[in-house]
């Protein structure tokens, strides 16, 4: 079956150097694609939830070329961070293979203005996953502790089709 979801020809699209304190970069290696618009970009597992299910934490670091005329972080960026994450969390979790799976779903609720110039994470939780689908939450937060809420999110992703032999 051929649904447009393939495996790309190679793996070799992102880069994943350690950098310490369990962050992996996670940038991509052609520079004139959408993401570069948000890098550099980092990803480390969290502490998994007490049931379980993994976490994993996907770290941009916002200038002023991300915000919006109020100087807070645009809400484009927020919502290209929180895509991103998606995937870079689910291939942290083993639960996906390097492939042109799919955004299926996408909700989002702003809740603060993201700040220029500090840390702006993505903290994601995996909430189910079966053959074809990885279901995720999470939220985009700033400050020690993440005590400042810029976003509540869920999405879902369609993976990419095996190939078949």
């Amino acid at each position: 079956m051929n649904d447009g979801i393939e495996e790309p020809p190679s793996a070799k699209n992102f880069d994943a150097k350690a950098q310490g304190d369990g962050w992996l970069s996670w940038n991509l290696k052609d520079k004139s694609r959408f993401n570069a618009l948000i890098e550099p970009l980092s990803v480390r597992l969290e502490p998994p939830l007490p049931d379980g299910r993994p976490r994993a934490r996907l770290r941009m670091h916002p200038t002023r070329q991300h915000s919006n005329l109020g100087d807070k972080v645009h809400g484009g960026v927020t919502l290209a961070l929180i895509d991103v994450a998606l995937f870079a969390a689910a291939h942290q979790f083993g639960s996906l293979n390097p492939g042109f799976s799919v955004t299926l779903e996408l909700g989002t609720q702003f809740i603060g203005g993201g700040r220029i110039g500090e840390p702006l994470d993505a903290i994601v939780e995996q909430v189910h996953e079966t053959s074809r689908l990885i279901f995720l939450r999470g939220m985009i937060v700033q400050g020690d502790g993440d005590e400042h809420i810029v976003a509540s999110f869920s999405g879902t992703i369609r993976k990419a089709s095996q190939v078949r032999q």
